[in-house]
């Protein structure tokens, strides 16, 4: 590893017009979060001392995404070079390592990017050293020329702009480069325009650094780390790959994912060993699940605590600031918000708990609604340790029911209930020996009727 201070530059100024979106490409979320942060995340983790974040005009909310990474002004897109222009002057003179990278390729890897800086450290001292790659389908990427004997870097050719057998080369360019920033500035005031697309071309520095005399490597990384977005196609791919890398780690981790393919992650999921995620379970940001917890299908969680041993679903929905206790139990069609079910609670099936505590070991019954909003203010329900709420019960907030209390079934319960008590708020029942068959025979008689009208007009 090079002993270099690093720094990175990340051209960001892309407006993505193939993406057919008012959002500039790099705001646009894979795994719950904009590909740039997926990048300056890698950046972090290998300890740059500065990121500066290249945008274009009016991309005020990519600068609010990046902070407190500074950012620099692209004001006329004039190419690859130019843009990295802008980043350096920000960094000042900063003489380190700079890596070049580009907030729309978010997946690559940190051990790629250490891979580079441990290059740039080798005794040959390369000036520039470019990750390449070997796609299925070359297309229209650069071309890496290397040198046959020692494999150093010769040259960078565009597609377009490549003979025959330079297009034949499998090695490509994948516009990432991690380069001498003592020598950065100086390379990129010689970088002319005279191509066929009349851009500053940052892969010139390749040649213009040999031809000070310095040399330039290559460092070889996967394919699957270097997709580019360019598109909504392409946005899908990268989606994919990053949730293949985030089941792999989790199963890794010791947990247990029934039908892979089916569970989507958030960049941050985090579940403890030994527990099971039953198929078609989506996991939004800010999740944690603790040992021996079950998911089950068709759930719906974002921004919950689930404790050990829990068992969520299926057709369940936690929505943020929600806590499940260790033991405790969210059943079929059940939607939880900013909610504590404490350790041993039940909600087991078609209820609605929302701005509420709901007591260790407490019960709550099917179709059970806390009402927290008046239509102007959102209020708290406090359901207390052991308590019981019958089915079909409506817990109209503000309200506390006391420790052991109990509710019975079809309630609707607007004051407080104390510990231990029953309550009971529904209408009294009234039974008519009888009515049901006079009832009947007045509908048929009424059906009869309507039938005849009709026969007659048509």
């Amino acid at each position: 590893m090079s002993k270099k201070k690093t720094a990175a530059i990340v051209l960001a100024a892309g407006m993505g017009t193939r993406m057919k979106s008012a959002k500039p490409k790099v705001m646009h979320h894979i795994a719950g979060r904009p590909m740039v942060s997926h990048l300056l995340a890698t950046l972090d983790a290998i300890k740059c001392e500065q990121t500066v974040v290249v945008v274009g005009p009016d991309m005020e909310d990519v600068e609010r995404a990046v902070a407190p990474n500074p950012t620099a002004v692209q004001t006329d897109r004039l190419g690859t070079a130019d843009a990295v222009k802008a980043g350096l002057a920000a960094l000042g003179n900063f003489k380190g390592n700079i890596l070049i990278l580009y907030g729309d390729t978010p997946l690559i890897t940190e051990q790629t990017l250490n891979a580079m800086l441990e290059a740039r450290a080798e005794k040959s001292n390369p000036a520039v050293v470019v990750l390449g790659f070997e796609p299925v389908d070359p297309g229209e990427y650069g071309r890496l020329v290397t040198d046959d004997e020692d494999g150093e870097l010769i040259k960078i050719v565009e597609a377009r702009e490549a003979t025959p057998d330079e297009l034949a080369i499998s090695l490509c360019n994948s516009g990432v480069m991690a380069v001498d920033g003592s020598l950065l500035g100086g390379f990129l005031a010689r970088v002319n325009n005279n191509n066929a697309k009349g851009e500053y071309y940052l892969t010139d520095i390749v040649g213009l650094a040999r031809d000070d005399g310095f040399s330039a490597a290559v460092v070889e990384g996967e394919e699957d780390e270097l997709v580019g977005v360019n598109s909504r196609y392409e946005l899908a791919q990268v989606e994919t790959i990053l949730q293949d890398r985030l089941r792999e780690r989790a199963m890794k981790g010791g947990v247990t994912l029934v039908d892979p393919a089916t569970v989507y992650f958030s960049f941050d999921t985090q579940i403890d060993p030994d527990t099971i995620v039953e198929p078609n379970v989506f996991f939004g940001p800010s999740v944690t699940i603790g040992k021996n917890a079950h998911i089950k299908a068709f759930s719906h969680i974002e921004g919950t605590f689930i404790g050990n041993g829990a068992s969520v679903g299926p057709f369940a929905r936690l929505r943020p600031g929600t806590n499940v206790g260790d033991g405790a139990r969210v059943g079929n069609f059940v939607e939880i918000k900013n909610a504590d079910i404490e350790q041993g609670a039940k909600v087991n099936h078609l209820s609605y708990v929302g701005d509420a505590r709901v007591g260790s070991g407490a019960n709550i019954g099917a179709g059970t609604i806390t009402c927290n909003y008046d239509g102007f203010m959102k209020s708290h329900t406090d359901i207390g340790e052991g308590a019981f709420i019958g089915s079909n019960s409506a817990l109209v907030a503000p309200v506390k029911i006391g420790d052991g209390a109990v509710v019975g079934a079809g309630s609707t319960i607007t004051d407080d209930v104390p510990a231990d008590a029953l309550a009971l708020a529904r209408g009294q029942q009234k039974n008519i020996d009888g009515a049901a068959a006079k009832l009947r025979e007045k509908k048929r008689a009424l059906k009869e009727k309507n039938k005849q009208e009709k026969n007659k007009k048509g």
